[in-house]
């Protein structure tokens, strides 16, 4: 398999993405014998509450230090040091001081919910090829909701890939009033593009949930996360129905890789020019949580 390639904005940079797990990944989506093992261990759900199981026992903070030397890892983000997490999970859910993730001050600035490797769409209805040639996106299945889909089909959709060695905390991308989250059960393929260069139907295979959030500048505003692989749980630390604050958080993956989706109304924004620059040739764009996703139109 080709190696996973983004653009990352903050450096202006091309780089090669260092995965966490490779190996197993590439065997699992790439080997006869491993999609054996994929469709009857890897993709249910009790091997990824097992392996969580096991990120959350105490012996497993062995694993932080060797973890943070590995990836490069900036302590300095960390709201609290590397020795005071209780297991290798605490740290994966961990906070960032408020400095670190400065929120984009413009009022017509909407921001990426989380920190990740960004694709962006114009028009959710052409949204064709994403990772390999010939896949299509089927946006009635993600929602579970063929009206909802047809209602979404020409705003933009933005989706935010997570990996294991991101800060695993999700934000909302505008202010507003979110509402309680929609739950859609599925089992927990990988979302890297190993994965998904496979099949992308994983995305909206996968459990998942889905938030409509009512903003103040551009209507309404859909929230989707997806879990995968070796992610415990998706947690919701939001109260729904009250108001929320642009880049406020919203919740946390537990360890694994994951993904959240952004969708929009049509014609409610316009993206940012170098996430549609670099979405039109197929390649991600990393980006941070807080940072402009988009405008309002």
């Amino acid at each position: 398999m080709e190696p996973i390639r983004y653009f990352n904005r903050h450096t202006g940079q091309m780089e090669t993405e260092e995965i966490y797990g490779e190996g197993f990944l590439r065997w699992a989506y790439g080997h006869p014998l491993g999609a054996l093992a994929l469709a009857a261990l890897v993709k249910r759900r009790f091997f990824s509450t097992w392996y969580g199981r096991r990120m959350d026992k105490p012996a497993s903070a062995q694993k932080v230090r060797p973890f943070i030397e590995r990836y490069g890892l900036d302590t300095a983000e960390f709201l609290d040091s590397p020795e005071s997490f209780r297991s290798f999970n605490e740290f994966f859910y961990r906070k960032l001081s408020p400095e670190a993730r400065p929120i984009d001050p413009s009022g017509e600035a909407v921001v990426f919910p989380a920190d990740g490797r960004h694709l962006g769409f114009a028009k959710a209805s052409e949204i064709s090829g994403v990772f390999v040639k010939g896949q299509q996106f089927d946006l009635g299945k993600l929602l579970g909701d063929d009206r909802l889909a047809g209602r979404l089909e020409d705003g933009s959709l933005v989706l935010s890939r997570l990996c294991p060695v991101d800060y695993h905390r999700f934000h909302f991308p505008v202010a507003g009033t979110p509402e309680e989250p929609r739950l859609i059960g599925g089992p927990l393929y990988s979302v890297s593009p190993l994965a998904l260069r496979k099949r992308l139907g994983y995305l909206w295979e996968n459990k998942r949930a889905i938030t409509r959030l009512e903003s103040d500048r551009c209507g309404s505003v859909w929230i989707v996360e997806i879990g995968a692989t070796c992610v415990g749980s998706i947690r919701q630390t939001y109260a729904p129905g009250s108001k929320v604050e642009k880049g406020g958080e919203k919740g946390y993956f537990e360890f694994g890789g994951s993904s959240v989706m952004t969708l929009f109304e049509p014609g409610a924004v316009v993206l940012a020019a170098d996430l549609q620059e670099h979405s039109s040739q197929q390649t991600e764009l990393y980006a941070r949580v807080g940072t402009r996703m988009a405008c309002t139109a």
